[in-house]
């Protein structure tokens, strides 16, 4: 008796082909999502409420830091390009809400792009400003911000002859790093509340130096800079700035930070001029063409943070208040954009008022 089980070979060969065509819809499909995983963008559209946009693949990355980028619509071929990193306890999103970069990019007609640290890299979100390995040339998280600026000029052809760095704190602090590492690359930095480079090789040296600068002549503060790099002549311009009432990065690193550039431009430290801004000291140290090389903002009251000037109520809002971003009277974004010819453009104005 035949088993009611046993196929015959028609009903092998039927069953056969339906196997077969099931496995070739499974390798189409895995085909196409493997497709749509190559193809996808290595970018994120930003979070609702946040003018950032994330770029998740901008070279080896050995710092392993996150890469932000906001950039108008519209934006014309070179165009300049800020570097902004932000403090401890912060992120790119907060530190552009409260010193509103982004803001005046969209009204002045430039791109900006945010470093941002992890808490695989710091638990607190510093950079670490502080380790050799982090701010030697072309290595760790220096490296990393210098290959987002290569991808912000392949990507969008910004100038780069145009490009500018500004930090607080211990992004202040990497600020320093990447102008001596890299000054073949940043035109203008604008160093806030930060330390000197070469201040700390430690964490226990950064917390000594974050209390009081190191004691070190101006000459080696300067060779500091010079041995960071090949580079050996112009070196970018300098604007530092620090409230008198800083607590936790002590003003004697302003100090210092004044020393090792001054000595890096060959300048003198009495040869400045002072004046007032908003309320506040501002010194002014030119080279020998007359163009501003060194200056020094001193913060009258100010503790640790980003001083801002809030804008009245308005579509667009820049220098918001927050933790670490502190209403001062006056807005070291806005200044350091004037400085570095950051202004707006007649025609993107006439623009920008007929779309509003």
């Amino acid at each position: 008796m035949r088993s009611r089980f046993k196929l015959s070979f028609s009903d092998m060969l039927r069953q056969h082909r339906r196997w077969e065509r099931t496995l070739l819809k499974a390798v189409k499909v895995t085909r196409k999502a493997v497709a749509s995983a190559v193809s996808a963008p290595a970018t994120a559209k930003p979070k609702a409420g946040s003018k950032l946009e994330e770029v998740a693949s901008f070279g080896s990355n050995p710092g392993r830091l996150r890469m932000l980028r906001y950039v108008p619509a519209d934006l014309p071929k070179k165009s300049p390009l800020v570097v902004v990193l932000h403090g401890c306890h912060q992120t790119a999103e907060a530190y552009d809400r409260g010193s509103g970069w982004s803001t005046l990019a969209r009204e002045r007609g430039f791109a900006v792009v945010y470093a941002e640290q992890k808490r695989s890299n710091n638990a607190n979100l510093c950079f670490n400003w502080f380790r050799p390995s982090n701010v030697a040339r072309d290595r760790g998280e220096v490296m990393s911000i210098r290959q987002m600026v290569a991808k912000m000029a392949t990507a969008h052809g910004i100038d780069r002859k145009r490009v500018f760095v500004t930090g607080l704190s211990a992004g202040g602090a990497m600020t320093s790093a990447m102008l001596a590492t890299y000054p073949d690359v940043f035109r203008a930095g604008g160093i806030i509340a930060g330390l000197p480079y070469g201040a700390a090789r430690d964490v226990h040296r950064a917390l000594a130096a974050m209390k009081t600068a190191p004691e070190r002549t101006a000459q080696e503060w300067g060779n500091l800079v010079r041995a960071a790099s090949p580079v050996k002549r112009d070196f970018p311009a300098v604007s530092i700035w620090h409230g008198t009432k800083d607590h936790t990065v002590s003003i004697s690193n302003a100090d210092a930070l004044v020393r090792q550039w001054l000595d890096v431009h060959g300048l003198e430290s009495e040869a400045f001029t002072q004046s007032e801004v908003d309320g506040h000291i501002r010194r002014v140290w030119k080279d020998a063409s007359g163009k501003v090389a060194v200056e020094l903002y001193l913060v009258e009251g100010m503790g640790h943070g980003t001083p801002l000037k809030p804008r009245p109520a308005s579509r667009t809002k820049a220098d918001t208040p927050g933790p670490f971003m502190l209403d001062a009277g006056i807005s070291s974004s806005m200044h350091l954009a004037t400085a570095w010819g950051l202004k707006k453009p007649v025609l993107l104005s006439a623009l920008r008022q007929a779309a509003e």
